[in-house]
């Protein structure tokens, strides 16, 4: 196998920016659409839609919780003032969804202030208090939405001490992806508040677009340009399922979508190692750990190519997309062919092309793919790949001592067989693993990261040794 060419720095940063969140501010213009008028929803939006009127009984594996911590002092009326100038700001947050004349349409409703639910935890034991909070995180994400009636946000403050506060904000992620959870909303929700509890008025500038003038500009865009990008993943993919036969138990005859979390962390040792090895590699984090996935997949599974899914910030590439509050992700596949005696260096120079291909043409949901190659339909999960791997976006610096983590809450349910979600953390690599439990037990996935882990280690000592 022939190495691809190491990545530029100037493609390495793009790529890393690409799989953060972060878009290229190309020439494509979105326009604010036509009042009056209702709007579409975006795609992946309405596939979210129906599988939630579809498919009965599900739990509500759509439900994420934002933990955004507060240390110091805090200003409760400030907040308050922030977080509804926040959703005044940006119609996603005020929107429900419904079917009009068959047709699935986003309803954006007034903006009307809110009093945020407050929960003072003060008079309990303080070594209890850290698990009450979580108890009433996971209450309200046990809690289903109504899509069509809403509100798709359920804030609630939590006051641990005089000087420690949790801003727990349940939304429904039709309305919510990782960059509006780590970076925009927290970063705009601590200049309002800064502003507020000065006695000022907030300054951000003025939102160009909104999240229902993209699903506008995208369902045309789509109506010109998606026959071209169905024709490369019908040629990458083909009509096969190449989905890995890893899951021990017996799969069941019809798909649940129950999950659950199993919380991890790398190493200090470890995180250090493969970020070296990136830099070696002349590649990105990200696709060290796809590479290292894929690996332990092809090992538990003997297939000679492995089709994973990554989520695809592919929204985000509009660069009036990138400061709004929503849902902008896109499922992809990635096949990756495994060779007799791959080299690890090998096999992570297949990946970055194979992810550096798939951006180009990651605009078609999957489930349109799924539909033109006659491989499903939206009651199913992907026929792809049931195993998915991301790069949760880092903090912006807010000048408060705040910080945020979705990481902590479980809803019951998940999208995927198996689902790993990374953050490079100031400690290292943490992350969790979201499953299925009708297919794997918690040991299952316990030997699955220490075996990926081991796969790294392997890959260290080969790029530094060999």
């Amino acid at each position: 196998m022939q190495d691809a060419p190491l990545l530029s720095d100037a493609k390495r940063a793009l790529l890393d920016r690409y799989l953060r969140g972060v878009g290229s501010r190309g020439n494509v213009e979105i326009r604010r659409r036509s009042l009056g008028s209702a709007a579409p929803l975006s795609v992946v939006q309405e596939q979210l839609y129906r599988r939630e009127l579809q498919v009965p009984h599900i739990p509500p594996l759509y439900n994420e919780c934002v933990n955004l911590r507060m240390l110091g002092p805090l200003d409760v009326i400030a907040l308050e003032g922030a977080f509804n100038e926040v959703t005044k700001r940006h119609e996603a947050w005020r929107t429900t969804f419904e079917t009009q004349a068959g047709r699935p349409v986003q309803v954006v409703h007034p903006a009307v202030p809110v009093r945020l639910p407050f929960v003072d935890l003060q008079g309990i034991p303080e070594t209890e208090r850290e698990a009450a909070a979580l108890r009433l995180a996971s209450d309200d994400v046990l809690q289903p939405f109504d899509v069509r009636r809403g509100p798709l946000l359920r804030p609630r403050l939590v006051r641990i001490n005089e000087t420690e506060h949790r801003l727990l904000l349940t939304a429904h992620q039709i309305v919510l992806d990782g960059l509006s959870a780590y970076q925009i909303f927290p970063s705009e929700l601590a200049t309002v508040y800064k502003a507020f509890s000065a006695g000022q008025t907030a300054s951000l500038p003025e939102l160009p677009v909104q999240c229902a003038d993209f699903a506008v500009w995208q369902r045309e865009w789509l109506s010109l340009n998606a026959a071209r990008q169905v024709d490369y993943w019908r040629n990458r993919l083909g009509s096969e399922s190449l989905t890995p036969s890893w899951p021990a138990k017996p799969r069941p005859a019809a798909h649940r979508f129950r999950g659950c979390i199993q919380q991890f962390s790398f190493p200090a040792a470890l995180s250090d190692q493969i970020k070296e090895l990136s830099r070696t590699l002349g590649t990105t984090l990200f696709l060290v750990l796809l590479t290292g996935l894929a690996t332990v997949l092809h090992r538990y599974t003997n297939q000679k190519e492995i089709v994973l899914g990554t989520l695809s910030p592919s929204g985000r590439k509009r660069s009036e997309a990138m400061g709004l509050l929503g849902y902008f992700l896109n499922p992809v596949a990635l096949k990756l062919s495994f060779p007799e005696r791959s080299t690890f260096r090998e096999l992570s120079s297949q990946a970055q092309t194979v992810l550096l291909e798939a951006m180009s043409n990651d605009d078609v949901p999957v489930e349109r793919l799924a539909r033109e190659l006659n491989m499903g339909d939206d009651s199913s999960p992907s026929p792809f790949f049931t195993a998915v791997i991301s790069m949760q976006p880092p903090m912006r610096p807010m000048d408060l001592p705040w910080s945020v983590t979705t990481m902590d809450v479980d809803s019951g349910g998940s999208p995927w067989d198996f689902y790993l979600a990374f953050i490079d953390g100031p400690d290292g690599l943490i992350g969790r693993a979201q499953f299925n439990p009708d297919l794997f037990d918690t040991k299952a996935i316990e030997c699955a990261l220490q075996d990926l882990q081991g796969v790294l280690w392997e890959a260290s000592r080969e790029a530094f040794d060999g």
